[in-house]
């Protein structure tokens, strides 16, 4: 008979311990790429800039869009157009919109009757583009000035990329929800995705900001319109198709971000959706050999997936051990968290958010002060995380496979309207 004791033993040091390593992985990976890929600060000079199609996929944005269009309008770049994919909006974009066009004549405008789902939008907008390189940014989404220029260095000097990821930066900023995200953004995903890259695959594009190689996408069917997140499964599309995926911190899009619990929630629960079917999707990476450079990636969200069920399992023993209705039981004598794991870990995660925001400083200026708020991470998002995860499993296992469509998300309290 398995000794209970022992198994709550070796689902505690994992839990504590798997964060502990893979926030030193981050953080080694992190400053590597810094100094080996970032260090220049203007963009490559280019002798001809390619043509690229900014795509944006919106439904009920009549609060952003149009000071989206205006922001893309007037970047440093000469040679591109924007297409506008309104997905059966119900409130005024579509006669914003239709404004904008005798305005701008870089802008299409494409309507959809009913709401579709983005990876639909996405793919009709690619359709219609006459761009061999495409954005596809979303409706809230405002481009910085030099970040096309970024992007196309990439995919001018090398045929292989197939879509280059971008470095989303937080705009709203008046909650702890959001001040929270912005380290978030910076100290968790961006230092993820330098490491991912050094090591030749990543986990995911960013669907807020994303470039592409049209070729590329046509090769493996464009987007998938039955997953939850698009920006994953492309990913992974491309990847398993040998098309090479680069993160360009220098290119910067400025997003918002969820700034209610609910809100929060419903972004996770996709989040999580999302990479459980990626790796349903594609477990079949283990057949071929040619795949084993997505093996250590696919590891890794699985040891995501057991490591949220083994926090999951140890918060709920932890509240039946306060609440007395697991007291005295002989199996479960031990506290949780353990002591020295718990302080040790506290002190790696505020060593990591030091050190990503020494890195990421020179995209703001005074970007230190967010890092009171950066600390409050760990106890506010990993807890959610794996509810959302340990929600998210048998959702994905139970599901129909239907068509995903989309809700206006929740994008800051009330400060798009003031835009």
């Amino acid at each position: 008979m398995i000794d209970l004791y022992f198994l709550l033993s070796i689902i505690s040091g994992f839990v504590f311990l798997y964060p502990l390593l893979m926030s030193f992985v981050w953080m080694v990976g992190g400053l590597i790429f810094f100094l080996r890929r970032e260090r220049q600060k203007e963009p490559p000079p280019l002798k001809n800039l390619p043509f690229f199609s900014i795509i944006l996929p919106c439904y009920n944005e009549e609060y952003c869009i149009e000071h989206t269009i205006h922001c893309l309008m007037n970047i440093d770049y000469p040679n591109f157009e924007v297409i506008v994919v309104n997905d059966g909006s119900t409130d005024n974009t579509r006669w914003i919109l239709e404004y904008l066009i005798d305005i701008y004549p870089r802008l299409r405008v494409v309507n959809f009757v009913q709401n579709q789902g983005k990876a639909t939008a996405l793919n009709y907008g690619i359709l219609v583009s006459r761009g061999e390189y495409l954005l596809c940014l979303d409706a809230d989404g405002l481009l910085d000035r030099q970040a096309l220029r970024w992007l196309a260095w990439h995919f001018v000097n090398f045929p292989r990329v197939g879509a280059v990821t971008g470095n989303p930066r937080v705009i709203n900023r008046s909650s702890l929800l959001s001040k929270i995200q912005i380290g978030e953004f910076a100290t968790i995903i961006g230092l993820i995705k330098r490491t991912q890259r050094l090591l030749g695959k990543v986990l995911t594009v960013s669907g807020v900001m994303a470039a592409f190689r049209k070729k590329a996408l046509l090769s493996v069917g464009l987007f998938d319109p039955t997953m939850a997140t698009e920006d994953i499964d492309i990913t992974w599309k491309l990847q398993k198709n040998f098309w090479d995926i680069r993160y360009e911190p220098r290119a910067l899009s400025w997003i918002y971000v969820p700034e209610t619990l609910k809100g929060l929630w419903r972004q996770r629960v996709r989040w999580a959706q999302g990479g459980v079917e990626v790796v349903l999707k594609h477990w079949d990476i283990w057949k071929d050999w040619r795949q084993r450079r997505l093996w250590p990636i696919y590891i890794e969200y699985l040891t995501d997936i057991f490591w949220a069920y083994g926090l999951f399992i140890l918060a709920i023993l932890s509240l039946l051990e306060f609440l007395g209705v697991i007291k005295g039981i002989p199996f479960f004598p031990a506290p949780i968290p353990p002591r020295w794991t718990g302080a040790i870990l506290g002190a790696t995660c505020v060593l990591q958010f030091f050190l990503s925001l020494i890195l990421e400083r020179r995209y703001e200026k005074y970007f230190f002060r967010y890092y009171f708020w950066v600390i409050w991470y760990p106890f506010c998002y990993w807890f959610l995380s794996a509810v959302t995860m340990v929600y998210a499993v048998p959702k994905v296992l139970f599901k129909r496979r239907k068509r995903a469509r989309w809700k206006s998300p929740d994008r800051g309290l009330g400060e798009l309207k003031n835009v």
